[in-house]
This record gives C-alpha cells, structure tokens and sequence, in this order.
C-alpha cells in the first residue's frame, strides 16, 4: 500500500467566493470539501444536512477548526423542492450571491436487482440525482434572475461506469448525474455558469467503515493502484480545481478521482 499524502495547505484557490454544499455535516466529502473551501479563502459559506444535531455541531466545528464566522447552516432534504427552494434563498441572502454550489448529497445502499423493492430504488434515485437536479435547476433560475455567472460541482462517482454487484440503483444515480452535469453545462454556458463533476473510485471514511463489511472494503482497495481508498480531503481538492478559476475552460466535464486498475 502506497500511504497517504502529507495534507495539502491551502493556496488561496477561492479567495473572495461564497459557497454552497449540500450533506456536508459528517465526516465525509461534504465536510471536507466544506473545510477545503475555507482553508482556500471563501469569503462564506453554508452547508446542509438532514441531521439536525450533526449539522449544528459541523457548523461550530468548521467555524473553531477554520477561523471564519461567516458559516452558517440549513436542514435540507433535497428530495423536497420546498426545502431546496429554501436553502438556495438561504444561502443566496446570507452570503450575498452564491458563486460556487457543490451538490455532494447521495443515498446509497446494497441490494441485489433482483430482491430490490420499488421504494428503495426510486429514494436511491431521488435524491441522489433528483436532488442534483432540483438544486441545479433552483440555482440556475436564481443566477439567471441575477445576472452574474456561478459554477456548479457535481459529485458523481466511477460506477457511472464501472458494474458492481448490489449497487445498480446507485450506478443508475450517479451515470444520471454524469448524463446531467453535461447536459445542463451546455445550458448554463450562456448564463455564465460552469459546471462539472467529480467521479471517486473509492474514498474511506468513518461512517463507511462502520457501515460496509470489511470484507468488501478490503477488496474494493486492492483494486486500488495505491493498495487504499482516497481519502476524503484528496477528493475534495478536485473539487476545488474545478470549483476556481484554474479550470476556467471546464464544463460539461466528469473528473475521475481514482486511481482503479480496472
């Protein structure tokens, strides 16, 4: 196994920008991304969750770990067009124009085809891709009324792509969020709006290692070049790149975060 990278400081990428991540109240890619962003300078920024008590701890977390005040926080399910609607108008008063949104929220579970209910494909489904587009089509409407350009970033995933047993609604989700994030980018051009995507092979966090056999993780990182998962600050940097003006000429675009053989 090759270890992991000494932590990267950060180099000022979103200095002077306001952002928006949705399911970022954990320990996951949403909170490191959340993280990321500040130590890259945002000037603002609010994330969501559907944990109320998680979301309020993440809020006093990133505010004491980062040294900014302007953090705030809004429950949101983005399976609810009310509640997206909300958060968007929340976090566009708040932070005086949203300049970066990163729709990071998913659903996942394990479950064969075959024994899967129509109740857990259709909520796989409905938040992880219909939430991105809700937030996306909110967002996009807000920009447009206001006038000044915006980008997007979408988390996807490599099984978009690649087959894996018991995971076909997730792997329908995410192929839709990669199908959207081109789609919309050749929409949202005009309107001064990027957007692109991450899509990450594998990245370890406590939750996962609490909820996945251990079995399965450790095939998961031997398929891995580097012998273990990404961890979820290494996804969250990609996220950066795309979210500042480095990748300027970017949209429509879907970013592997892997480091997969096959």
């Amino acid at each position: 196994m090759i270890k992991t990278p000494e932590y990267v400081a950060g180099h000022g990428l979103l200095s002077g920008k306001s952002v928006l991540i949705t399911a970022a109240a954990g320990a996951g890619i949403g909170f490191a991304a959340a993280t990321r962003a500040v130590e890259e300078g945002c000037r603002g920024i609010v994330i969501s969750d559907v944990h109320e008590g998680r979301l309020a701890a993440s809020v006093e977390k990133l505010k004491q770990e980062t040294g900014l005040d302007a953090v705030w926080g809004l429950l949101c399910n983005v399976a609810d067009e009310e509640q997206v609607r909300a958060l968007i108008d929340f976090a566009e008063d708040r932070l005086a124009g949203i300049d970066i949104l990163i729709n990071n929220a998913g659903l996942g579970t394990s479950k064969l085809l075959i024994d899967m209910e129509d109740a857990e494909w259709h909520k796989v489904i409905d938040v992880t891709l219909n939430g991105t587009m809700r937030m996306t089509r909110y967002f996009l409407q807000q920009v447009k009324a206001r006038g000044r350009g915006a980008v997007i970033v979408n988390n996807a995933s490599v099984l978009g792509w690649r087959a894996q047993k018991e995971q076909a609604h997730y792997a329908a989700a995410k192929a839709g969020v990669m199908a959207l994030t081109r789609c919309s980018a050749l929409e949202a051009a005009e309107l001064g709006v990027r957007i692109n995507a991450v899509a990450p092979s594998l990245a370890v966090h406590p939750m996962l290692r609490k909820s996945a056999p251990e079995a399965l993780l450790k095939e998961l990182e031997a398929r891995e070049a580097y012998g273990r998962g990404a961890e979820c600050w290494e996804v969250a940097n990609v996220m950066m790149f795309l979210a500042c003006d480095y990748s300027s000429y970017m949209t429509g675009e879907i970013v592997p975060v892997s480091s997969q053989r096959a």
